[in-house]
């Protein structure tokens, strides 16, 4: 199997969430599963599509806050590291459930760790927390360090694709970022047996991902919509 690795590097917040809507709508074209790395050019905060902005904008001091095109709760992004991850119709992932494919993508995180010899395992049941806030307790299937939730995620799944967002907020133990992504492509290629390919956009796929920056990531209306 062969997928489509791209690192965009450090990308302003409403780009972040635009590109992977656009990589969302664009898999299908693709057929070719695409996973994605990125980073923050300034400390912001993700909140779920469905949560209240007045809500979330007193949960969190990090600005800006962006609703992203997945559920789930209030993610900050000061410190962590991001990916997405994109399936087209018809893949296997695609046809899962969210909770198995919820539970398969933090087993990938799982073993990308164990190939840096750090030991994490799945939260096999919810801990209470906060409502809203993603990395205050942890629900079934989240990733775990030393009973601490690590790793969370939110999905999009529609006739486009299947797109996931996660945040992992490394441990404080030394680890680089860079050691962290080799790892999760080389846990895919042993235990998924993919093959990668690096990902030179299609034409148009930036300029895209810029205009849904601009119109609609940027805009104040719409992550002021709820």
């Amino acid at each position: 199997m062969n997928w489509l690795l791209l690192n965009s590097g450090k990308c302003a917040a409403a780009f972040n969430m635009a590109l992977d809507e656009a990589l969302l709508e664009t898999v299908s074209r693709l057929q070719k599963p695409v996973l994605r790395f990125y980073g923050w050019t300034e400390p912001a905060a993700t909140f779920g599509y469905f949560q209240k902005f007045s809500e979330v904008e007193r949960a969190t001091q990090l600005r800006p806050i962006m609703r992203r095109p997945t559920g789930g709760g209030i993610v900050p992004h000061d410190a962590d590291w991001t990916y997405s991850a994109v399936f087209p119709p018809g893949h296997e992932w695609h046809s899962l459930k969210a909770e198995e494919s919820y539970r398969r993508i933090h087993d990938w995180l799982r073993l990308a760790f164990a190939e840096l010899k750090v030991e994490t395992e799945l939260a096999p049941c919810c801990q209470k927390s906060l409502p809203g806030l993603c990395f205050v307790g942890h629900e079934k299937f989240d990733l775990l360090w030393h009973g601490k939730k690590i790793a969370g995620a939110a999905q999009r799944r529609n006739k486009s694709g299947l797109l996931i967002q996660g945040s992992v907020q490394p441990p404080p133990i030394p680890l680089a970022r860079a050691d962290w992504e080799a790892a999760m492509a080389e846990a895919a290629r042993k235990n998924f047996q993919v093959g990668w390919t690096n990902f030179s956009p299609v034409a148009g796929l930036h300029e895209y991902a810029g205009k849904l920056a601009l119109q609609k990531y940027g805009f104040v209306e719409y992550n002021h919509r709820r």
